[in-house]
């Protein structure tokens, strides 16, 4: 039988043809493919980075479009200008802030816990030594410089976070504070009594303090005083980002207003020279800000919080060395360790040997206090180191009484007395002194720093918030230039 041959007809099988299936009939509205043509390609996605890139391409080959490109770009510039100039602006704001209301005042707290510690263990040497005849002044002064450095650790506890580096220290100085007046009550009620026992409760009282206490004292003086660096260094940071941007603002609008004028020979367009006149007066008052504020704080520094650490340092040392003096006394010259403190102290403090140099060509503290004093601390600093000449040759005299002539009774009634009559030419005398005129000093240094530091804060933020305002005000302004430019086509 003969085989049937196709006649086109659908499902004919065709001899020396694959059978295919039949092509499904085309959708309403969809045109039909022709047999064997490639698929018909998408156009990519607005969404997409090849999308953007080809609504870009096609919209920079018109005049129209190629303005809104413009217009689009300089709004993004002029609001980035002033969104970044506002941000790194607060940021040095904060800063400033920290340093004024935070930051310094704990260094300073910290530095008079030290202080009133290492006071606290000289003065009570000093009750010691005058025995029944301790002035009430003096009991009063160590009864003072417990309660300061008592109520300043609880105030600084309470400032400072968990993870901050001086919690450790606050805590040892909060535990041991009380062992040690505890100590000190001891040895005054044994020395009172006449029990010898009374010296050598005062010695570990005095040990405790110097071991356990003044160290962590140090270390919360450190901490602050690095806290204090941090604050001071992104206070004073240069903004070179938003400087960068606007100088690539200001080039962008100026271009255009270039290409804009080869174009339609309009030498002017109003809206974006108000822009670039709000961008440039933004970047003025940056600089203008920046600069003023930074030189504030520098002063504050050089004036007053760098010479105060300074000046914290003599001090500390300056009662380092009269609690040296003082518990030689008390020792009865039973051990040579508090003389050879004394040396130690006083090497550091302003070195002996060089005492016929004027003091600021001498190494030591004092010295380097007396040099980073502000002008009008010189002199108070200047009559603190000259009574510390006056202290050192009568403990010098002193001693020389002790150990030359064995006179116990004769060197103590030169180093402290409880006779109004003698007392003026002791070595207490001149001690205090040096002590008062050096606290008169660090009291001025502070009021240098408030008075370059305050309002820094306040000046970053109207800063902050005019350029964040004139950016806002240089978008909108170019926008309107462009957009009348745009009118022109319709």
């Amino acid at each position: 039988m003969a085989t049937p041959v196709g006649n086109g007809a659908p499902g004919a099988v065709v001899p020396g043809r694959p059978n295919r299936p039949p092509a499904p009939p085309p959708r309403p509205g969809v045109p039909a493919q022709r047999p064997g043509a490639a698929p018909a390609s998408r156009p990519p996605s607005a969404l997409t980075p090849s999308g953007l890139k080809a609504r870009l391409t096609r919209a920079s080959r018109t005049a129209p479009g190629r303005l809104r490109l413009a217009g689009a770009v300089l709004a993004v510039l002029t609001v980035a200008f002033g969104g970044l100039t506002a941000w790194q602006l607060e940021t040095r704001a904060q800063a400033a802030e920290r340093v004024v209301s935070y930051s310094q005042p704990l260094s300073r707290d910290a530095a008079d816990i030290h202080r009133s510690l290492a006071d606290a263990d000289t003065t009570a040497a000093t009750g010691f030594l005058l025995a029944g005849a301790e002035p009430k002044a003096v009991r009063d002064r160590y009864e003072q410089d417990l309660s300061t450095a008592a109520r300043l650790i609880a105030e600084a506890a309470a400032r400072t976070t968990a993870a901050s580096p001086a919690q450790g220290s606050l805590a040892r100085l909060n535990q041991q504070l009380p062992v040690y007046a505890g100590l000190v009550e001891s040895a005054r009620a044994d020395n009172r009594q006449g029990f010898p026992l009374g010296g050598a409760y005062l010695r570990y009282a005095s040990d405790q303090m110097q071991n356990v206490l003044l160290p962590a004292a140090a270390e919360l003086t450190a901490a602050e005083n690095q806290e204090l660096a941090d604050d001071y260094a992104a206070a004073k940071a240069v903004p070179w980002g938003a400087y960068a941007l606007a100088v690539l603002t200001v080039g962008a609008l100026v271009w255009v207003q270039v290409v804009l004028f080869r174009r339609t020979n309009r030498v002017f367009n109003p809206g974006l020279l108000l822009a670039t006149a709000a961008v440039l007066a933004g970047a003025f008052w940056l600089a203008v800000t920046s600069a003023s504020t930074g030189t504030a704080l520098k002063d504050s520094d050089r004036n007053g919080a760098t010479p105060l650490r300074a000046l914290n340092t003599a001090r500390v040392d300056v009662l380092t060395a009269r609690l040296a003096e003082n518990l030689h006394y008390v020792a009865r010259g039973s051990t040579t360790k508090y003389a050879e403190q004394w040396s130690k102290t006083t090497n550091g403090l302003a070195v002996p040997a060089q005492k016929d140099l004027p003091m600021l060509q001498r190494a030591g503290s004092l010295p380097e206090a007396v040099n980073l004093a502000p002008a009008v601390a010189d002199r108070t600093v200047r009559d603190a180191a000259q009574q510390y000449d006056t202290w050192y040759e009568r403990h010098d005299k002193a001693r020389k009484s002790e150990t030359d002539n064995a006179d116990y009774q004769g060197a103590l009634d030169a180093t402290v007395t409880a006779d109004q009559a003698k007392a003026p030419g002791t070595a207490d005398a001149a001690f205090n002194a040096t002590d008062q005129l050096l606290a008169k000093a660090a009291d001025i240094e502070q009021q240098e720093f408030r008075k370059a530091a305050e309002g820094t804060d306040g000046d970053l933020r109207t800063a902050a918030v005019a350029v964040a305002l004139l950016g806002l005000a240089a978008a909108a302004a170019a926008l309107r230039g462009l957009g009348r430019r745009l009118a022109e086509y319709r």
